[in-house]
């Protein structure tokens, strides 16, 4: 399989973020802390057949968002967004 058969956009872990949030998300904005291109957590290019979600910036292609998730503990890296803006 391809990479790129496996790319979904950010409404594939809407229900992560919303358990971790509290929050949907989807629709909040981040800015990518590698291009300062600024969208919808929606539209990241996300890959979750990995041990984690990866979520990567549609246009630079830098990660965003790691998720990695165990029985007992959630990590979450969001090193690569400069901002999210969540509206509530």
């Amino acid at each position: 399989m391809k990479v790129e058969d496996m790319k979904l956009d950010g409404n594939a872990i809407g229900g992560l973020l919303l358990e971790l949030f509290g929050t949907d998300l989807t629709g909040s904005t981040g800015v990518c802390a590698a291009c300062g291109a600024a969208g919808h957590v929606a539209t990241l290019d996300v890959y979750v057949h990995a041990p984690g979600v990866v979520a990567r910036c549609r246009s630079c292609e830098a990660v965003m968002l790691k998720i990695v998730r165990s029985e007992s503990r959630i990590w979450l890296d969001l090193s690569g967004t400069q901002t999210l803006e969540i509206t509530t």
